[in-house]
């Protein structure tokens, strides 16, 4: 880890991030801060998806927050990031169902965008009018277009930010003249906004907004495009052409699952992300106004938005990916704690039958990730037996009885969410926010 990677400066207890980084997450590159143990990091974030994935100069389909380094947290450790608030910027944004026409990537069209025609590889780009020819390569003039949308619409929001609307051609074609504007990119923004797309091919919609977080952790331990920090997205890194090529050894080593696209990493949530290099490097990217369990679109609304995070060092954090404590009405329904009513009726049968304790049990979503759902399943289940140091057969009945296998994101990002005992959690250090998130 290069000695720039970290300030000399004394630590902050509070940071506001209004720098980007080119969508690749480089554990060799400065971070901002550092931070306190306990400090606030507050951060005006950019959309992920459809944004920068039309923004052929950025590398990882992404655009998040350059990395934190936090005081105190050591490779090994863990980051308690608990979630203060969320709050939506944007005023519209587009989205919609993709396809990647054949000669604009080198084997993958998030991480390598090219110019067909001058075959130039991250080629620099301008608009020009409205729609999905709308983005131009500098050198050539030649529309690039990475990811077309097949099915997609454009969402304004009304004031509070509860609800939005979809929006017939003109109002999207509207919005689209003047789109930076709609979409509330931060100054330090180099992404295309969507809105140029104006797609409008399902208008008069109407749709709740539930902000989260599709991107946060911290930073992996070897430089990865950011959409790809994760189980599923990374496994298109193994073996491909280009400049960020890995093998499946490196990804499942140095990967941290900082792209979840859980629609349970929202504001009250608190998240607890492994940490890989010295720092942490807590980042985050990729609001979402609202999704659905699975993301099956592809996509979704990805917003502007401020956030506000406080981070707490967990000293050996035993899991190489993330844990969450979401918020109770998250839970699915056998996961809940226990009402007072229910642990009364549990106490009498307790004493019918002869059985001197009843374990005291706590919720936990732990993250599995992998190529597919099957193996994401697999992940988080062999996650949650080292959590716990119990077999993953203790895991399969737990998650049965007091709990669900949830979907984050297809093709492969899960939550095992479960009723885990108390005095087990405690044993890893992780107890007292299962006590502070739950009550208990």
């Amino acid at each position: 880890m290069p000695d720039g990677s970290k300030s000399t400066a004394a630590p902050r207890r509070s940071i506001v991030i209004q720098d980007f980084t080119n969508s690749v997450l480089d554990p060799a590159e400065p971070m901002l801060g550092p931070i306190e143990d306990g400090g606030t990091i507050i951060a005006n974030t950019a959309p992920g998806c459809w944004g920068p994935m039309i923004t052929p100069s950025l590398r990882g389909g992404h655009e998040v927050t350059k990395p934190v380094f936090v005081e105190g947290a050591e490779v090994g450790d863990g980051v308690a990031i608990r979630i203060r608030e969320i709050t939506v910027t944007s005023t519209a944004t587009a989205s919609g169902h993709d396809s990647s026409p054949e000669g604009f990537c080198l084997g993958d069209p998030y991480v390598a965008a090219r110019c067909p025609v001058c075959d130039t590889v991250w080629p620099e780009t301008h608009i020009e009018g409205v729609g999905q020819a709308s983005v131009k390569c500098d050198s050539c003039g030649n529309a690039v277009t990475p990811f077309e949308i097949v099915h997609g619409y454009t969402v304004t929001f009304d004031d509070t930010r509860s609800v939005g609307l979809t929006l017939p051609r003109k109002a999207a074609e509207d919005i689209a003249r003047r789109a930076d504007h709609y979409a509330a990119l931060p100054d330090g923004s180099h992404q295309h906004s969507i809105l140029n797309y104006a797609p409008h091919d399902m208008p008069g919609t109407l749709v709740r907004l539930r902000p989260f977080m599709g991107q946060l952790g911290t930073c992996p331990s070897m430089p990865m495009p950011d959409s790809h920090n994760a189980g599923d997205f990374g496994a298109f890194l193994v073996g491909a052409p280009h400049d960020y090529a890995i093998t499946l050894e490196q990804l499942n080593e140095h990967k941290t699952d900082g792209h979840m696209d859980i629609d349970a990493v929202r504001a009250g949530a608190i998240l607890v992300a492994p940490v890989k290099v010295p720092g942490a490097g807590v980042y985050m990217g990729d609001m979402h106004a609202g999704q659905g369990d699975g993301e099956i679109a592809g996509h979704t609304m990805d917003v502007s938005g401020s956030v506000t995070l406080q981070v707490e060092v967990v000293k050996n954090y035993p899991l190489d990916g993330p844990v969450l404590f979401p918020l109770e009405e998250d839970l699915p329904p056998l996961a809940k704690p226990f009402t007072d009513i229910e642990r009364a009726k549990g106490q009498r049968l307790a004493a019918k039958w002869g059985v001197s304790d009843i374990e005291a049990l706590a919720p936990i979503s732990v993250i599995g990730t992998a190529a597919n759902l099957n193996d994401a399943i697999e992940n988080g289940l062999a996650r949650a037996a080292k959590l716990l140091d119990v077999t993953v057969a203790e895991i399969r009945n737990r998650a049965t009885v007091n709990g669900a296998i949830e979907i984050g994101r297809a093709p492969g990002v899960i939550q095992v969410t479960f009723l885990a005992p108390l005095a087990k959690l405690d044993a890893v250090g992780l107890g007292d926010f299962a006590r502070e998130q739950y009550g208990l």
